[in-house]
């Protein structure tokens, strides 16, 4: 069975940890947003595809989700010295990423090609394609202005009230080599469990991806990232309120309805199931919350089964 996910940063990774343990990692292919994508240093970074990259391949930190584990931060401190800012935390084996990343973007490579030679570097066997090669930045409106959503959400702690969400250059942006045909041909289409808004919205709002979405043949299933009203993690409910959505899984499962087949949500929510069916949406319940290996494993079964 040939799947395609579409995902963000910390809970679609370990979804897709869960997953791969199902499935042959050859059968996957994974779009990952890029809207986070910040310069730093004079180095292109990608948060979601690092992230993603990361944990498949079994090199994440997992206490904190993102970077290398076990990494040291010698180049940082001495950026800090140097009276740099230094609110985006990057590992030195994190940097040796970025660094490589950098210079092939610099030698005319797509992003999708550096993607491919870091994963495969990585040992992973599996797709794994940006969901873009164009520029496209989310922005966050704030009372402040306009700020890039790494900064509203690293350096300021997503304490800012949201007042909108921009994605810039998203009328303009196309769908990176393999992205449409890897929607068209998959059997099993899943929306990992990441905010809706900067992770998932993003990848919507690319040209063609949501039509295709909305085209395949394939079945469309979606992980709801909010539970009692809350996201595991990340500001997604500053976010779905600040858009004027319901913080809640049936607010996620609307903002979806165009394209989704089936909807898994946890077990807490359990009273909000006829109310998304009403949406013409198939409704799972069963636990969605990644505690354990374990847990990972069972919530992508249940995806597999939805």
């Amino acid at each position: 069975m040939k799947i395609t996910a579409l995902a963000g940063g910390v809970g679609a990774a370990r979804f897709l940890t869960g997953l791969v343990k199902l499935v042959r990692e050859e059968d996957l292919s994974v779009i990952v947003n890029t809207g986070d994508d910040i310069e730093m240093f004079g180095l292109h970074i990608s948060p979601d595809l690092d992230i993603v990259m990361y944990t498949l391949a079994g090199l994440v930190d997992e206490e904190k989700g993102w970077g290398w584990k076990d990494d040291t931060f010698q180049c940082l401190q001495t950026f800090k010295q140097y009276g740099l800012e230094t609110w985006f935390n990057l590992g030195d084996k994190d940097l040796a990423t970025h660094i490589y990343r950098t210079q092939l973007l610099r030698e005319s490579f797509t992003l999708s090609q550096v993607t491919v030679q870091l994963y495969r570097a990585l040992g992973l066997k599996l797709r794994i394609y940006p969901m873009t090669n164009d520029k496209f930045e989310t922005r966050v409106k704030t009372s402040a202005g306009s700020i890039h959503f790494e900064e509203y959400f690293v350096k300021n702690q997503a304490k800012d009230e949201v007042l909108g969400v921009e994605f810039a250059g998203a009328s303009s942006a196309k769908a990176s080599a393999g992205v449409l045909d890897a929607l068209y041909g998959a059997d099993l289409v899943v929306v990992c469990p990441s905010n809706p808004i900067v992770s998932i919205g993003t990848i919507l709002a690319v040209n063609g991806v949501r039509d295709a979405l909305r085209r395949t043949n394939a079945r469309v299933v979606a992980v709801s990232p909010i539970v009692a009203g809350a996201p595991i993690k990340g500001p997604a409910d500053k976010l779905l309120r600040g858009l004027g959505s319901e913080v809640s899984a049936f607010g996620v499962a609307k903002l979806y309805s165009d394209f989704l087949d089936s909807f898994v949500i946890d077990n807490a929510d359990a009273a909000m199931k006829g109310r998304i069916e009403q949406l013409g949406i198939r409704v799972k319940v069963t636990n969605t919350i990644m505690r354990s290996f374990e847990d990972k494993v069972e919530l992508a079964r249940a995806v597999l089964e939805s």
